[in-house]
């Protein structure tokens, strides 16, 4: 056991583990501290668990679909089974997360670590000092409780994996991924499920177009959405919990989860004490190089506040991993990453929306809208949308929106060709794939409307 290292990372999440791995492969003495499990938000509770559930909550509308195929099933659902199976499947996770490290020679360090200075690292629980060349924090975010009354009887993204029962009803106020990802989970696995939020639609900042698209497929889904309020406070009733609302209607339910956002878990960490400079909203401030206004000091993942995204927490350790002890200076670049929102219907989008390109390009949109070919034997009309925003005539692509069944899977790929540049033309000259939803992608012969000088035409 060494106090002093080249390198110490507080917090062993996707881009601390990222960071500390690469580092250690260029010679770098590290140690890495995590006060809970190796892994962080995304593998313990965030993503993965959290795709584990999707999954397990789209079987119903897949048994359903079934029939029209001449399949009769007869399906039940055990929650118990869901949540054990999740729990190896993290563990498994884990165990290959603190292999990956030791195999370069990282040592793990179970503690909470306390930033004392520009090169020193309190271990409270250990009661000793670490000393570094380097200090990284990656101590990502955890979810905010608004200070209402009766909060407390709420649950967060954190204890939702794990509750021992499924709740009859349940009430979630948010608008963003998180909220209409876990509407999905409930809904699917048969909760009555309600969306409260206060704004006017969901998903702020995604295309309009994929905004509608999601909020008819939930309601098509039975999830009540109620817009424009907000919880004022919550109440024990019996076995329920009841939810007063900002308008002055209360109602009972099964559970009540917020989904209001997240915090940068920067609190008691010592950083404004050891001079590192945090942005108006507790992030940490940082340069295009993840550096701090302390030079020994870096910080990446969610804890500073770019994009709270596991894997540009990932890019953004490996590069500065490459930085500082390789000699290679790598900035991220987050003008143009792709994201999925796993909610039903499915979201993948990657560029500028609409209301964004047309503020300052002529362009072109091209939107598609069809029924899915695994619905045409079914009752079910939920159309897929394929949206494809171009310089006019023919120029480079700015973005893409896609709504409906492999729409994360579709942007993936996409974001390879947009990375590159490429036009409308280039998309012109790939071969149709059939029968496939992404053909539409490539099959567009006319634009549905287009913007010349910030006005609409057509449409």
């Amino acid at each position: 056991m060494s106090n002093s290292y080249d390198l110490v990372v507080i917090g062993a999440g996707s881009g601390g583990v990222r960071a500390a791995r690469m580092a250690a492969s260029y010679g770098a003495r590290v140690a890495i501290i995590e006060e809970f499990r190796v892994g962080g938000t995304c593998v313990i509770r965030g993503c993965v668990p959290k795709k584990l559930y999707v999954y397990a909550s789209r079987f119903h509308e897949m048994f359903d679909v079934a029939a029209s195929f001449g399949w009769q099933v007869e399906a039940r659902f055990d929650w118990p089974t869901l949540v054990a199976n999740k729990e190896k499947e993290i563990t498994r996770l884990e165990s290959a997360y603190v292999a990956n490290l030791e195999k370069p020679g990282v040592e793990i360090i179970r503690d909470r670590g306390v930033v004392t200075g520009p090169n020193t690292v309190h271990l409270v629980g250990q009661d000793r000092d670490l000393s570094a060349r380097y200090i990284l924090v990656a101590t990502g975010g955890r979810p905010f409780l608004p200070p209402i009354p009766g909060a407390e009887l709420a649950i967060t993204s954190n204890e939702v994996f794990d509750l021992p029962a499924l709740p009859h009803s349940i009430l979630i106020e948010g608008g963003g991924y998180i909220a209409v990802e876990f509407a999905t989970v409930f809904a699917g696995l048969g909760v009555h499920t309600t969306i409260i939020y206060r704004g006017d639609c969901l998903l702020r900042g995604f295309d309009d177009d994929m905004r509608l698209g999601l909020e008819a497929g939930l309601i098509d889904r039975g999830v009540k959405i109620i817009y424009q309020t907000t919880i004022a406070s919550l109440a024990r009733d019996g076995a329920d919990i009841s939810a007063s609302f900002s308008d002055g209607v209360t109602a009972p339910y099964g559970a009540v989860m917020f989904a209001t956002g997240r915090s940068p878990n920067v609190d008691g960490l010592g950083l404004e004490q050891a001079g590192v400079e945090l942005a108006p909203n507790g992030t940490v401030a940082v340069d295009a190089f993840s550096q701090t206004s302390v030079p020994t000091i870096y910080a990446v993942g969610d804890v500073t506040g770019r994009a709270a995204l596991t894997p540009v927490a990932i890019r953004e350790g490996w590069y500065f991993a490459e930085t500082v002890f390789n000699n290679n200076p790598m900035a991220v670049d987050h003008s143009q990453i792709p994201t999925a929102v796993f909610s039903e219907p499915e979201i993948g989008v990657i560029g500028l929306t609409e209301a964004e390109a047309a503020t300052h390009e002529d362009i072109d949109v091209y939107l598609s809208r069809f029924r899915p070919m695994i619905n045409s034997l079914s009752s079910h009309t939920e159309r897929m949308i394929l949206k494809l925003i171009t310089e006019k005539d023919g120029g480079k692509v700015l973005g893409v929106h896609i709504l409906g069944h492999g729409a994360a899977e579709m942007i993936q790929l996409i974001a390879i060709p947009m990375g590159m540049g490429a036009t409308k033309a280039d998309f012109d000259r790939a071969m149709a794939l059939h029968p496939s939803a992404a053909e539409e992608l490539v099959t567009f012969k006319a634009p549905t409307y287009i913007y010349r000088q910030g006005h609409k035409i057509g449409g």
